[in-house]
């Protein structure tokens, strides 16, 4: 879960990390209500969950009220990389002296989180390592310790002169690291960190990736999930106990367990083919998740064909074979269908559906159920 930068300042607040003062408005009309009351210069930005609104325009600087509503106005008619912008932050500008990047990251190839920090600070991190690595200073951290004061001083001190600021930097890497644990997040980031014409140091844009699989133990986050930016279907599928990704193909996957999905989608991408989707039942297939999954599949008019790829362990086949059944005789699928269905219960999966008289094409393999949906969605 993507947590936008309003929702990410509101935990870093919670770790005692300093932000603004901001305000979150969804209309013109709200900011017409309260104009007045903001102490002017303020930042008017747009509150997306995709990177570069400051090049598109979605960060502006506002001197008084009558800048402040045409900026608003004009941001809420916006569309940054194809999202319709919906809210705006509104806060008061900072006399920025320099800016800073600091996060913290779950390296998968180590397994453990890594601190990263750059005295280049309010640009793409990822331009940053492209063009000047040299500026990224990473620390990755025993998670069993957790990150210990004078490593977090080590890494401040990387990017900052001044003591006083530095200790400063320090205490906000300790509680951002801190955060991250807490909050089961795989992303936690600061960009800027900006030290202050005044000598504070402040937090003026942030980002929180939280693991859904932890969401479970953090219903306080859950509240944070900014719906206006969900997508629909997926948010429907996980209701429904699916996990569903759509993506630009037109093959649509029917998978269970998610390195099984992932392995799918691969080898249809290796026999030329473009998945439509990343869909898994999960390890416990009752036909109603079948019947759902095939719901969904089939909403997205890109989609020419479908490949159910079962690996049947804890999930019994025959329970995906009632599920397709059950999906033919309440929906049209207009699409051909391609099931390789192994593992638990599947002779008695196979007969269910021979017997059915379902147009359904089968396979023996994962290569061979890959091949046939692509030969199918090329015919159609």
């Amino acid at each position: 879960m993507k947590l936008l930068e309003y929702a990410s300042k509101k935990v870093l607040s919670e770790y005692g990390i300093p932000v603004q003062e901001w305000t979150l408005v969804r209309s013109v009309d709200e900011v017409r209500q309260m104009a007045e009351s903001f102490e002017f210069p303020v930042v008017v930005k747009a509150q997306v969950p995709v990177g570069g609104r400051g090049k598109a325009g979605g960060v502006k600087l506002a001197a008084n009220a009558e800048e402040l509503i045409k900026h608003t106005t004009d941001i809420l008619n916006m569309e940054i990389k194809g999202i319709k912008v919906k809210k705006v932050l509104i806060e008061k500008a900072a006399n920025i002296e320099k800016e800073f990047y600091i996060g913290v990251v779950m390296d998968r190839k180590s397994q453990k989180p890594v601190v990263m920090v750059s005295s280049q600070g309010g640009v793409d991190i990822e331009e940053v390592a492209r063009t000047n690595p040299e500026a990224i200073h990473m620390l990755t951290v025993d998670p069993d310790r957790g990150i210990q004061p004078y490593q977090a001083r080590w890494l401040a001190f990387k990017i900052l002169e001044d003591k006083n600021q530095a200790r400063a930097a320090a205490s906000v890497i300790m509680k951002l690291y801190n955060g991250f644990q807490s909050v089961d997040a795989q992303l936690a980031e600061i960009n800027p960190l900006v030290t202050t014409r005044e000598g504070d140091i402040l937090a003026l844009d942030a980002k929180i990736l939280v693991d859904d699989n932890a969401l479970y133990r953090h219903p306080e986050l859950e509240e944070l999930r900014d719906m206006d930016y969900e997508d629909p279907t997926e948010l429907e599928a996980r209701e429904a106990g699916l996990s569903y990704v759509k993506l630009d193909g037109y093959i649509g996957c029917c998978v269970n367990g998610a390195g099984l999905a992932m392995a799918t989608m691969d080898i249809i991408k290796h026999y030329g083919g473009e998945p439509a989707n990343f869909l898994d039942v999960g390890g416990s297939s009752r036909p109603e998740k079948v019947l759902k999954a095939m719901e969904l599949i089939l909403r997205d008019p890109n989609v020419r064909s479908i490949y159910i790829n079962i690996f049947g362990g804890i999930t019994r086949c025959d329970d995906v074979a009632k599920g397709l059944i059950e999906a033919f005789s309440q929906m049209e699928i207009p699409v051909p269908v391609v099931v390789r269905l192994t593992g638990t219960n599947e002779d008695i999966a196979r007969e269910m559906l021979e017997n059915s008289g379902l147009p359904l094409i089968t396979a023996t393999t994962m290569s061979e159920g890959a091949q046939k949906a692509i030969e199918l969605a090329n015919r159609s």
